[in-house]
């Protein structure tokens, strides 16, 4: 009798806790943090980036995990800046669920792009992940200067909109061809334009933070402009150079603590 009495007692607690514990997670507000992630060249929104999604999904973000103009599928489909008003879009879908704080995360050539966005639009951070894809370096503008010079012909010529076979270039596949018109593929291969490392780093917004993610596995041109490129960024005493031990693919998974950690610290100045 006095052991079915424990016993009962025993459930009766863990049901109590149970409830306890379910009561206080209902009653645990999301952080009101929304984060807009882009995948890099090739990828998609299921690839390298996913995890990173997912996990802030699990603590409560509000997460538009975005399929970009230079995915495997897509081909550079629209222009630079369609790119930025689909960006957008997705910034004002978060803002509408909730979020009172917004940030633009991108992985690779996502990272440049989100350094670039983060100079034209009003966002509270940027998370550049491993950014890559300078089309402004030396070895992107002899691998694609035959294809940026056609674009720039057939655009002189009346042709922008015809859509016609470029090339892209990335160190570890070399290069593949992009079939898009010349109008669109210039606005995003030119060397003065929006890819421009130099130029998207130097026109950061001040006011926005960016935590710089640079993986210490990361393919050697990028580690070794790394700190040189934060270094270059608009002083804001919230930026941040963090390096996870990750490879450049594995650098969104292996960020994703400090991601968490970092726009909770940021939207709560």
């Amino acid at each position: 009798m006095i052991q079915t009495m424990r016993i009962c007692i025993m459930v009766a607690l863990a049901v109590v806790l149970a409830g306890i514990a379910y009561s206080s997670a209902a009653q645990t507000p999301a952080p009101g943090i929304g984060i807009v992630i882009m995948h890099g060249k090739g990828g998609s929104p299921a690839r390298h980036v996913s995890t990173l999604a997912s996990t802030l999904k699990d603590k409560g973000y509000l997460v538009a995990n975005l399929e970009m103009p230079w995915s495997g599928r897509r081909d550079y489909d629209v222009s630079v800046n369609v790119a930025e008003q689909e960006t957008e879009a997705a910034l004002a879908m978060l803002r509408s669920k909730g979020a009172r704080k917004v940030f633009v995360a991108g992985h690779s050539q996502g990272g440049l792009f989100a350094l670039y966005f983060g100079g034209r639009h009003e966002v509270d951070g940027i998370i550049a992940m491993a950014p890559g894809g300078d089309v402004s370096n030396a070895l992107y503008r002899e691998k694609l200067g035959a294809s940026v010079d056609l674009a720039r012909k057939l655009i002189a010529e009346g042709k922008g909109n015809d859509k016609t076979q470029f090339q892209d270039y990335e160190g570890s596949k070399g290069l593949t061809a992009v079939n898009t018109t010349p109008a669109i593929y210039f606005s995003w291969f030119d060397p003065d334009g929006a890819m421009n490392q130099t130029m998207a780093v130097k026109n950061m917004n001040p006011r926005t933070p960016v935590l710089h993610i640079g993986p210490t596995g990361d393919y050697p041109g990028l580690r070794k402009l790394k700190q040189t490129m934060f270094n270059a960024l608009p002083r804001n005493p919230l930026s941040k150079l963090y390096e996870p031990d990750a490879s450049h693919l594995d650098a969104p998974s292996a960020s994703r603590d400090e991601i968490a950690r970092w726009t909770a610290e940021v939207s709560a100045r």
